[in-house]
């Protein structure tokens, strides 16, 4: 049963979110400092000392380890959609 669209299924602002995606994984394999700085911000309404709550290397290491699943993730779904 064929749907009533006569697209390919491939929507360019899905594929404009899962580029957001990619670079946002990119960053976190590389710099996952980058993002934990910039969420440390939002930390300070509920958390006495934000700078107390940074990872350890060890926690660095998970961060890049799930994104490096997240990026594989992330281009399966790309190139599904192209």
């Amino acid at each position: 049963m064929q749907a009533a669209t006569d697209s390919d299924g491939s929507s360019p602002v899905f594929v404009l979110v899962l580029c957001f995606f990619l670079v946002m994984g990119v960053i976190q394999v590389v710099r996952p400092q980058l993002l934990w700085k910039a969420n440390a911000r939002l930390q300070r309404c509920w958390v006495k000392n934000p700078e107390a709550t940074e990872p350890t290397s060890k926690g660095y290491a998970m961060n890049r380890a799930v994104g490096v699943i997240f990026l594989g993730l992330v281009i399966w779904m790309l190139i599904q959609q192209l």
